[in-house]
This record gives structure tokens, C-alpha cells and sequence, in this order.
């Protein structure tokens, strides 16, 4: 009896473990310079699949950069870089066309059957369905944003890179796409690259935070905050003091 169960403890002992799923986007050693500048010194990432991240850095440090060879609209860059699945992408501007509708600015380019029911769904889910018809310019700076993500949402991306797409609204507006966001994410699932220079915002949305210097992760933390998300939590304030201190910058320069 001994016998058999020993055995049985070594079976088990020696069985494989079961792979979990790949990464939604896995970077390696990706490297990037402009002339002798070199901007991106190697970079490793992975993001998983509903997974939320957020990329800080001060202004120069290649953020943008990262999300664009992930968009996959800069090639020129060394190392690996594979995405499982298609990308969306919303950008600080929201750039809709402004000779076309709502409604077409959500299909530019859409490749699926009934592309207008596709639309006028994800103008519903953003809370558009009513601005169908109008013209981009007489959108308000929300509802441009709101166009934007419905326009990158419709794609049904397994990867969303959005490039600091709330910085120009005002604190009010910014506080509801927040949870438009969330919701969308939540319902959706998709792995999220957010960059932003906005601290509390990265800890409001996003599971993990990275904050990129020298062309590297100089950091990486957890988001282990209950959702929703709230200021006042004790947690909050400690990872806060945490990412300003990696910026260079002082838990109260970052209040002021």
C-alpha cells in the first residue's frame, strides 16, 4: 500500500503543469532610437487578455512610442512584438473626419457584415445614439471622445491602446468617461494599454501600473484596490506617494 501511494505522490509530483493562456500582446527586448536617441532600451511586456494597464512617464520617455509600435503604425524598431488579435486604438484627439457623420466616422474602414447596426450599437453603448446624424464639429469635447471610443470599440478589438485620450476634458467630463470606460472594458474584456501622465487616473482604472524611464520599466505595481475605485482608500494614497516618487516628483508637489 505504501508502495502504490508513493508512487501515486511521484505521478503527481511529475505531471506537467497546465500552460495558461497567452498574452493578448508580449514584447521582447524592443528597441527604439531616433538618429543616436535611443528611446526604447530593450523593452519586455506582456498584457494579458482583460487586462488593464497603465503607462506612465514623464514627457519624452517613449510612451507614445511603445503604443505606437504596438498599434503596429512604426514598424522601425528591433526586438519582438507580437499581438494575438486585432488592435484598436483612441487617441488624445479624437480625429474624426470632419466631412462625415457620426455614424460613418464609426465605420471608417470597418470590414464586417452590417457595419450600420454595428454602429448604432456602439453609439448606444457610449451613450451617442441621439448624436448619430451630427457633425463632428458641433460634438462637445466628451462627446468627441465618446464618437472615438465607439469608433474603436465597433472593431471589436482584443487589444485597446488609448493614448492619453482624456487629457483634454475638464474634470467633470473625465470623471464620467472614467466609468464609461470601465463599464465598456467590463463588458467587453479586452486587454487595455492606457498611457497617461495622470497618476490617480492610472490607479482608478487600470490592474497594473508601469512607469517607463531610460527607455525601460523602471517600475511596475500591482492596483490591489477594490473596485470601485475611491481616493479616500488608505491603499490609495500609499501607491500614489509610490508612482510620484518613481516620477520625481513629491506626494505633495503631485496634490498641489
Amino acid at each position: 500500500m505504501a508502495t502504490r501511494i508513493l508512487g501515486e505522490l511521484s505521478a503527481t509530483a511529475a505531471a506537467p503543469e497546465t500552460p495558461g493562456p497567452a498574452p493578448v500582446a508580449r514584447i521582447r527586448g524592443l528597441t527604439k532610437a531616433f538618429g543616436d536617441r535611443t528611446v526604447l532600451d530593450g523593452i519586455d511586456l506582456d498584457i494579458d487578455r482583460g487586462e488593464f494597464v497603465a503607462l506612465l512617464g514623464r514627457s519624452g520617455t517613449g510612451k507614445s512610442t511603445l503604443l505606437r509600435a504596438l498599434a503596429r503604425l512604426d514598424t522601425t524598431h528591433e526586438g519582438e512584438l507580437n499581438v494575438d488579435g486585432d488592435v484598436a486604438v483612441a487617441f488624445q484627439e479624437p480625429r474624426l473626419v470632419p466631412w462625415k457623420r457620426v455614424h460613418a466616422n464609426i465605420t471608417l474602414g470597418l470590414r464586417r457584415p452590417n457595419p450600420q447596426k454595428a454602429a448604432r450599437e456602439a453609439l448606444a453603448e457610449v451613450g451617442l445614439t441621439e448624436r448619430a446624424d451630427a457633425w463632428p464639429l458641433t460634438l462637445s469635447g466628451g462627446e468627441a471622445q465618446r464618437a472615438s471610443l465607439a469608433r474603436a470599440l465597433v472593431r471589436e478589438p482584443d487589444l485597446l491602446l488609448l493614448d492619453e485620450p482624456f487629457s483634454a476634458l475638464d474634470a467633470l467630463t473625465r470623471i464620467t468617461i472614467h466609468s464609461l470606460v470601465l463599464e465598456l472594458w467590463s463588458r467587453h474584456r479586452p486587454g487595455v494599454l492606457l498611457v497617461t501622465h495622470d497618476v490617480d487616473e492610472a490607479l482608478l482604472l487600470a490592474d497594473r501600473a508601469l512607469v517607463l524611464g531610460s527607455g525601460r520599466i523602471a517600475k511596475e505595481i500591482t492596483v490591489d484596490l477594490p473596485r470601485p475605485r475611491r481616493r479616500e482608500h488608505p491603499r490609495f494614497a500609499a501607491l500614489r506617494a509610490e508612482l510620484l516618487t518613481e516620477l520625481g516628483v513629491s506626494a505633495e508637489e503631485g496634490f498641489a
